[in-house]
């Protein structure tokens, strides 16, 4: 009775395990076991296109197409309640999928998305069109804490950002000051700037009043420790509460010294404000 009882469980065991890896996340994005694993392994290089929801939506790097599918549709970050007409600032809107997210939950929803990549806008702009999204503004601004002209890393990737070293992939690209866009009510702002959100959520002190909702992408060091408890204050102070998850897991030992860095960052953490 015992062994039969064992040989059940060993049986529901495995079968759990085998429905598990063989489940097809992205089959309700129009992507088969056999589009995914070839997705994986095509070449960055050349625009391509998916047909998402009866559209059409173009991407240069196949496996960030991937990732950012799963991340924002498949496990919904941005999901949450807000008003039938939200005003919603999506600081650095990449391709567009975060956008056509928020505009498939709220399809009356005002956006003004900010890409200052060069690829990303192009791709970006393309998508917006080809899902015919009414009522979004698109800026090809990076977002900081004053108007500049400022040192860009034209990656075309998730990772595109502010810089001051200087290569052959960097240009000039115009800043816009985010707080001058924090005079009306925002009920959600989204902000991955990769590593300026500390100086322009600081920049925003005064301003934070008028945000619902805020998801905020934090890029740090080690050495950045007192940014990341400055920010963590603020947040409190102008009465968010907030839940963090981490955004990428860098480090299996994390109290051994790195003599191998994973990244330029860190710490990377995935910080949901909200109000109570």
């Amino acid at each position: 009775m015992q062994n039969n009882s064992f040989v059940r469980r060993l049986g529901a065991g495995i079968s759990h395990k085998m429905s598990s890896v063989l489940k097809n996340p992205y089959s309700k994005l129009n992507i088969n076991w056999f589009g995914e694993k070839r997705l994986k392994h095509l070449p960055v290089g050349e625009i391509r296109s998916h047909t998402l929801f009866g559209h059409k939506i173009y991407f240069y790097s196949p496996q960030e197409f991937l990732y950012g599918l799963k991340e924002i549709f498949i496990k919904e970050p941005y999901k949450q309640e807000l008003p039938a007409k939200p005003y919603i600032l999506d600081c650095g809107a990449n391709i567009g999928m975060s956008v056509i997210y928020m505009k498939r939950l709220y399809p009356d929803a005002e956006i003004v998305a900010f890409e200052p990549d060069e690829i990303n806008f192009d791709l970006l702009t393309k998508n917006v069109e080809s899902f015919n999204l009414k009522n979004v503004t698109l800026k090809k601004e990076a977002v900081w804490k004053e108007k500049a002209i400022l040192k860009f890393s034209n990656e075309s990737t998730m990772g595109s950002k502010i810089t001051d070293e200087p290569s052959g992939q960097t240009r000039d690209v115009q800043a816009i000051r985010l707080k001058d866009y924090l005079i009306r009510p925002v009920d959600f702002l989204k902000m991955d700037i990769e590593g300026a959100e500390y100086e322009v959520v600081m920049d925003l002190a005064d301003q934070l009043h008028q945000v619902k909702n805020f998801f905020l992408e934090y890029h740090g060091t080690y050495a950045q420790q007192k940014e990341l408890l400055d920010l963590f204050n603020l947040l409190t102070e102008k009465g968010f509460v907030y839940y963090i998850k981490e955004a990428a897991d860098l480090y299996d030992h994390p109290l051994t010294n790195q003599k191998d860095w994973a990244s330029s960052y860190d710490v990377q953490l995935n910080i949901f404000c909200r109000r109570l």
